[in-house]
């Protein structure tokens, strides 16, 4: 079942998500997808590291999104929800740490805004396994929303690296490559109309 990802961000000015099936077990393209390293998602992984300095390339997309400037607001055996707050647009490291996911969730600092980072294997109806993965940006006010309104174009030409990169890679660790050449991204129609 997927999360409820309303609970902690309802109003999203930017939603992406991206679906493959593969054929796998659901625990087991849970695991694929927990063992995927930045350095195995090759331009996303380029990217994140360029967004977020100082990261290894060693490091799992995983342990990425339970360590800080992220926080880990809910998780069960085949989900995690992480969220981030700060000023995205910038290339300085502006993301304050969080001291729980209730601050995330009534986060109100003028300028900045919200991401949630949602990943979570379910079972399909003819018995494989989907991975999802959803991000939601939601600006706290004005000024939030034109800094993200300056990041827009990134977000909208570098999206498809979640699919192309980061699903394809979890897809390989359970030798599925039909699933990796034959599922599409499913973008939301928020992020494709900039509402």
């Amino acid at each position: 079942m997927p999360p409820d990802l309303d609970v902690w961000l309802p109003g999203a000015q930017i939603r992406v998500r991206h679906r493959r099936e593969a054929q796998a077990d659901p625990a087991e393209l849970w695991a694929a997808a927990q063992a995927v390293r930045l350095r195995d998602a090759r331009n996303l992984g380029r990217l994140v590291r360029l967004r977020i300095p100082g990261l290894s390339p060693d490091l799992r997309f995983d342990e990425m999104f339970r360590a800080p400037p992220f926080y880990v607001l809910f998780e069960d055996e085949l989900t995690l929800v992480s969220g981030l707050v700060g000023r995205i647009w910038t290339m300085r490291r502006d993301y304050p740490s969080l001291s729980g996911a209730d601050e995330f969730r009534s986060w109100s600092r003028r300028g900045t805004v919200r991401v949630l980072f949602a990943n979570w294997v379910q079972p399909t109806d003819d018995g494989q396994a989907a991975l999802v993965s959803e991000t939601r940006v939601q600006a706290v006010d004005r000024r939030g929303r034109l800094g993200l309104a300056a990041v827009r174009p990134l977000i909208s030409s570098s999206h498809q690296l979640v699919s192309r990169d980061g699903i394809r890679a979890a897809l390989r660790g359970v030798g599925d490559s039909r699933g990796a050449d034959l599922a599409e991204s499913e973008p939301s129609a928020d992020q494709a109309d900039g509402a």
